[in-house]
């Protein structure tokens, strides 16, 4: 005769911190925020302000600052869009091949993190400076890269190009290509399983990464001081901008030109929050 037998657990209770422990940790992240982040934002914003919106309007509107956001512009427009064909090729390159090298490409992709933007500059200027490797032959094919556009955008290309590609590698790690070899397999092209099948699973990832590219792009000031030669009206882009004008003790227009970055910032922080969101629910 077998006698089944019931055991009765009893749910343990869910440990939780002491109140005073949640409360204090609240009030320093809290705190951290509005001492970083809230008050130099009011300051910037109370500056720039600080002598009226006509003064405001005056300072934005000098022809310094107006080169210096066409040039700031011109510089993202070029960089993300490079960067983000070499994000898409690099991840579909390290996610769906097996290649040697491809422990180095992935390493090499983190190289603008742990290099000081300002390092990065300095190897442009001595790769295409007048006493760098090619700076003769530039010269004599009156070629400018230093202290001229290209160089400020070869600059900003380097220290933004891991944004997009390291967004996407585990994302697209993660989706798999179980889809994508079905597609193929039922006589889909390449361009339309990208399309069709690679493209709406990474578009949030994609758009995140864009994003931060972007914003970096806009705000870079390390590698770009170093090779841009702070020719006012030329080649100062917006960041610049504003470290000139407030050595000069143009305060209203360095503020003013800053409140334009962190007005940036906002939306980046904005943005960034959404994509997160829809990119957490694509997953889910």
């Amino acid at each position: 005769m077998h006698i089944a037998t019931t055991q009765t657990f009893t749910a343990q209770p869910t440990f939780r911190d002491p109140r005073w422990l949640r409360v204090s940790l609240i009030l320093i992240a809290v705190s951290f925020i509005v001492l970083f982040l809230c008050v130099p934002l009011i300051l910037v914003l109370s500056e720039a302000f600080s002598k009226g919106w006509q003064a405001y309007w005056s300072a934005l509107s000098e022809p310094d600052t107006v080169s210096a956001i066409k040039l700031t512009l011109i510089t993202a427009l070029v960089t993300v869009p490079l960067n983000t064909l070499f994000g898409l090729c690099a991840a579909w390159a390290i996610t769906r091949f097996e290649f040697k090298g491809k422990s180095l490409l992935t390493t090499l992709i983190d190289l603008p993190f742990s290099v000081s933007p300002v390092i990065s500059g300095l190897i442009f200027v001595l790769m295409f400076g007048a006493q760098g490797w090619f700076g003769e032959w530039l010269s004599a094919h009156d070629i400018k890269i230093i202290f001229a556009v290209p160089g400020i955008i070869l600059a900003t290309l380097f220290i933004t190009f891991p944004f997009v590609a390291r967004e996407l590698i585990p994302l697209m790690q993660e989706m798999g290509s179980e889809e994508e070899e079905a597609a193929l397999s039922l006589g889909a092209s390449s361009w339309t399983t990208f399309f069709k099948i690679t493209l709406p699973n990474i578009k949030w990832g994609l758009l995140y990464g864009v994003l931060l590219c972007n914003a970096r792009a806009m705000g870079e000031f390390g590698a770009v001081s170093v090779v841009s030669g702070h020719i006012r009206g030329l080649t100062n882009t917006l960041p610049l901008h504003i470290e000139v004008s407030y050595n000069e003790y143009d305060f209203v227009a360095s503020f003013a030109s800053a409140s334009i970055l962190a007005g940036l910032a906002i939306v980046t922080l904005i943005l960034k929050s959404v994509l997160e969101w829809k990119q957490s629910q694509n997953r889910v």
